[in-house]
């Protein structure tokens, strides 16, 4: 194994980390956000809806710009922009500012979580094994620190816009350092042509089977906060602990996730993820108490935590290129994270937060019959590709 691969792989895992890191802190801070501007629920979701819209813009012109630059050059750009993005949002002083600074912080994370995923595929490719639920691992330590960073804050005091930015300028010069590590992709007549072509149908069942968990997901992280202190009477330091909770359970199934599928297979693994992901959130809204929807949180997370790495690393094996694959897959997934908070506000504002987030409950039933159309027989996992010097890749 070449030092220049191992430094690849820990420069994605890394990347993983760090964008869990900065999305996840804007979350578990949304209560105080909604406090700092005095915002409704539903001009809540309306903020989701733009950084959501900008993420997803972004992903949807994503197939010819990996094609042409490759993962490497699009996460170098969009590494510190999403770092600055974050800044924005958190010294925004009123609503029309903080709409503009989260259009703008969605925009450029949408151009990191395709890139990231398209360079955790290459190196996945590279080493010739299952890597990417361990790269997703990353994610969920990243958002599982900005819980526990959240949550203290919150003891000490410190207010939305303090925390928020730090975190910002934090991840800013680290974005750039890790820019050294990712492994190049020239542009090839081949990839061009992928970009342009339509892609295998199973690029497109994949993409739905994300847009289905990524609801989820974005369910948990926007509104779980809110329900936790609003219907269920927890303090804001409860409520904040929730999310990474959830947090912890997916890592603890990523952790294991890349040797669960060489068992398993993709298509066992998330028929049963969609099944448990309705059966724990199911026991959420019923929770007596906050306590008790916090540990279930968990058991979601567990349930919901491999459908997206397994659908991702999928989707890069559909082709001879995986960025215009993972960026489709993405972008549909994407649109799931985007539509999910929004529907839950508007639910809310005209039935109760409760019964709205009993959408968690349908679409773990929705990803568990979806996952049976896929074949039983999945691609080759990965094809070992051979590690490029700088020079040859530029030549």
């Amino acid at each position: 194994m070449t030092r220049e691969l191992r430094s690849a792989r820990y420069g994605a895992v890394l990347t993983f980390v760090l964008a869990g890191l900065m999305v996840g802190t804007m979350t578990v801070r949304i209560p105080a956000l909604t406090d700092k501007l005095g915002l409704s629920e539903a001009t809540v979701g309306a903020i989701l809806l733009v950084w959501g819209l900008g993420a997803l813009v972004t992903m949807q012109s994503m197939r010819r710009v990996m094609a042409r630059a490759g993962s490497r050059t699009v996460l170098r750009v969009g590494g510190p922009l999403t770092a600055a993005g974050l800044v924005a949002v958190a010294v925004a002083p009123n609503l029309p500012l903080l709409m503009v600074a989260a259009a703008f912080f969605g925009m450029a994370f949408g151009m990191v979580d395709v890139a990231m995923n398209a360079q955790g595929s290459t190196v996945e490719q590279a080493y010739g094994r299952p890597l990417m639920n361990g790269m997703h691992a990353g994610w969920c330590v990243g958002a599982i620190a900005a819980g526990g960073l959240g949550s203290l804050a919150i003891a000490a005091g410190l207010p939305f816009t303090a925390n928020v930015a730090l975190i910002g300028l934090v991840s800013l010069p680290v974005m750039v350092l890790i820019g050294r590590t990712y492994l190049p992709e020239p542009a090839t007549a081949a990839a061009t042509t992928a970009a342009r072509r339509r892609l295998p149908p199973i690029v497109y069942l994949l993409g739905t089977i994300m847009f289905f968990a990524f609801m989820v997901e974005g369910t948990v992280a926007d509104w779980n906060g809110l329900y936790m202190r609003d219907e269920l009477g927890a303090p804001e330091a409860l409520a904040a602990l929730g999310y990474p909770v959830f947090e912890a359970g997916m890592l603890a199934a990523r952790l294991t996730g890349d040797r669960l599928r060489a068992r398993f297979g993709v298509r066992g693994m998330l028929t049963v993820s969609g099944v448990a992901t309705a059966g724990f959130f199911a026991v959420v809204l019923g929770a007596p108490a906050a306590l008790v929807a916090v540990f279930a949180m968990f058991f979601v997370g567990l349930g919901v935590a491999t459908i997206s790495p397994l659908t991702l690393s999928l989707a890069g094996t559909a082709t001879d290129t995986p960025g215009p694959a993972i960026a489709q897959a993405g972008a549909m997934g994407y649109a799931g994270l985007l539509l999910g908070p929004v529907v839950i506000g508007f639910l809310s504002d005209a039935t109760s937060l409760r019964t709205a987030l009993g959408i968690g409950v349908v679409l773990g039933v929705l990803i568990a019959l979806a996952s049976r159309l896929l074949p039983r027989r999945e691609t080759a996992v990965v094809t070992p590709l051979p590690v490029r010097e700088p020079a040859e890749a530029a030549a």
